[in-house]
């Protein structure tokens, strides 16, 4: 009889406990989230992404980095779009200045509210939309897990400690990662976001011209390819653009791990990939087989970055508007 109840009880408990489980997935992240409530959310986000794209295929970029940036502060939120009357918003951080694209996602926020009126957050127009314009620009596809909402905290001091800078180290880098449930291949594989995009000159010109203080170079970087980028980015020019990744910066493709195999990475963080044995055989790999599994691993990564401190469920809010509150 004891041993009849104590089974019971059991019973009880793990029922309670799948309960639980079944109520945190529901509230949580899934593929399909708008299926019922804005069946053609993503369809509408990508008409707008591709008739951007078609005309300024340099903000595919930005607008990839743009998730990015937003998912490392606070987690994946929305909050780098929120506009602040007094510029102390995470979009004015320094390291956010360079952000382009805003424009982009206020047209797909119109769109969807047009459609489904206060049902998909700016959130998941992030998310959507990064990947969008990887496609947009012959990168992989994957299946972006929706149901985000959005926060109502942006903070121009939490960027600026959260965001990982381009003169980051290996170390900084991985702890950057690991502290945000990241993995060190997520590290190496997401770097390669990099292949699209410009940089202004201000964000690697210590390399060229005064690397440790005393007007030298960084001895990790090409000397050829110093020589070039010196003839685009003078000394103190502070906002000059240089292609990240050469010749296909335009095009989503593994060429980006043949340039920082070659020490041709941009920033310093790029070269740090090679002070780790980890990331320097996956540079190696990619660069040596085109990428065979770049693409794959690139979508794996993005929904694993893309689950960061997220707001599910009756957290936040559906913003009506992706710069502002409710």
């Amino acid at each position: 009889m004891v041993a009849s109840k104590g089974f019971c009880c059991l019973f009880l408990q793990l029922l309670l406990l799948s309960f639980v489980f079944d109520v945190a997935n529901s509230q949580g992240l899934k593929v399909g989230f708008y299926r019922k409530t804005c069946p053609n959310a993503e369809a509408i986000v990508k008409k707008v992404v591709d008739q951007a794209m078609s005309v300024a295929p340099s903000l595919s970029g930005p607008l990839l980095r743009m998730h990015f940036h937003d998912c490392f502060v606070r987690g994946c939120e929305g909050s780098v779009l929120l506009n602040s009357s007094t510029q102390q918003a995470e979009k004015d951080a320094f390291p956010n200045l360079s952000l382009r694209g805003y424009q982009v996602i206020d047209r797909v926020k119109s769109a969807l509210e047009k459609a489904c009126p206060g049902v998909v957050s700016c959130s998941d127009i992030l998310a959507l939309v990064a990947r969008d314009v990887v496609v947009a620009m012959k990168g992989p596809s994957w299946k972006v897990e929706t149901g985000r909402r959005d926060g109502r905290v942006s903070n121009i001091t939490e960027a600026l400690t959260n965001l990982i800078p381009p003169t980051a180290n290996i170390t900084q880098l991985k702890s950057g990662f690991q502290q945000r449930g990241l993995s060190v291949k997520d590290l190496v594989v997401l770097s390669g976001g990099h292949t699209l995009g410009t940089s202004h000159c201000s964000s690697f010109s210590s390399r060229l011209y005064n690397f440790t203080g005393k007007g030298d170079t960084d001895p990790d970087l090409d000397p050829n390819y110093i020589a070039k980028l010196k003839n685009k980015c003078k000394q103190g020019d502070a906002n000059s653009l240089v292609e990240m990744d050469p010749g296909s910066f335009k095009t989503f493709d593994e060429s980006y791990y043949t340039l920082v195999g070659k020490r041709r990475g941009l920033f310093v963080s790029d070269a740090a990939l090679l002070d780790d044995s980890e990331t320097k055989a996956y540079v190696k790999l990619q660069a040596t087989t085109h990428g065979s599994t770049f693409f794959e691993d690139f979508g794996v990564s993005m929904i694993k970055m893309g689950r960061i401190g997220v707001l599910t469920g009756s957290s936040g809010e559906i913003r009506k508007e992706c710069a502002l509150v409710n």
